[in-house]
């Protein structure tokens, strides 16, 4: 039986990392039980990808390369695996695939189902992949783990990035009262998506934001360690960048790595559908200049797609 090859951009070489990132031809994956395989529309991807241990090694630890890196996608279902059930071939789909698996920045992949969610036509393939791992990210760490609620006050880093700037839509359509932080530049962009108060890092001190019940962390460092003394009794800081190394008084401090999830999927592409939440995306290209969007550096962008 002949083999069916599909372009993807992969890498080979651990200690190489990006330098051995190439677009090649490799297998078209095929579905183990459970899976489907997806015909990607959209990928999206993260920059430290290299850096992850499962980008090289599976569940197992067992080598992997070459390793196809992306893990957002939207797409179309070509091909069922034995077992799997919630999906149909032709349907369109969008999600976030397993991270020691090869990902979306190919033609096809190989994806558990219950790690998608259907996508409405009315939802483009660019917006739907840009929405996955900022969507993901933002609700499990405002409602997952923040538990944040109507009423309370929460503070959101990084408001010029895709995760930030999710999580201010989110928590103000939540009811919250959202104090957004970032560069002087993103002020604006801020206050149109929601945010109540907005404060210059550059310029102004972070203590100024006063108490607050919920910290969305996307920053680290410094900014992550101070932001803990913001906290009102009871309240939880919650940060994707790394483990707090200083806890709150009398609160929580939560580090979280996001996982799939077709419910919170499900509930984003109704947003999406009816306009009340928006992704960022700075740059769209097509998979040839891949290896290139992800290479490149000097260049601040938000969303790559």
């Amino acid at each position: 039986m002949e083999t069916t090859l599909m372009r993807a951009v992969a890498t080979k070489d651990r200690d190489s990392a990006l330098d051995g990132l190439s677009l090649t031809e490799l297998p078209k994956p095929q579905p183990a039980e459970n899976d489907v395989v997806v015909q990607v529309h959209a990928a999206g991807f993260l920059k430290g990808e290299p850096d992850w241990p499962s980008t090289w090694t599976d569940r197992a630890g067992r080598d992997r390369t070459p390793s196809v890196l992306g893990h957002e996608l939207s797409g179309v279902v070509v091909e069922l695996g034995h077992g799997t059930t919630g999906l149909t071939i032709g349907q369109r789909v969008f999600g976030l695939t397993d991270w020691g698996r090869n990902g979306t920045l190919a033609e096809y992949t190989a994806v558990e189902a219950r790690n998608l969610a259907p996508l409405h036509v009315d939802v483009d393939h660019v917006t739907a992949a840009a929405i996955v791992m900022p969507g993901l990210t933002a609700w499990q760490a405002l409602f997952d783990h923040g538990r944040l609620q109507a009423g309370q006050t929460v503070l959101v880093h990084g408001a010029g990035g895709s995760v930030g700037s999710v999580g201010i839509q989110l928590a103000r359509e939540a009811g919250a009262h959202v104090i957004a932080t970032g560069r002087k530049s993103a002020r604006d962009q801020a206050g149109s998506l929601g945010a109540h108060e907005f404060l210059d890092l550059e310029n102004e001190r972070l203590e100024d934001a006063g108490e607050v019940d919920v910290v969305f962390d996307v920053i680290g460092g410094d900014i992550l360690n101070r932001s803990t003394q913001l906290l009102r009794p009871g309240g939880t800081l919650v940060t994707v960048a790394e483990p707090p190394t200083v806890q709150p008084r009398d609160g929580r401090a939560i580090f979280f790595v996001v996982e799939p999830d077709r419910a919170q999927l499900t509930q984003l592409a109704t947003r999406l559908r009816e306009g009340r939440l928006v992704p960022l995306v700075t740059d769209v290209r097509p998979l040839e200049e891949a290896v290139k969007a992800f290479t490149e550096r000097g260049r601040s962008v938000i969303k790559v797609v």
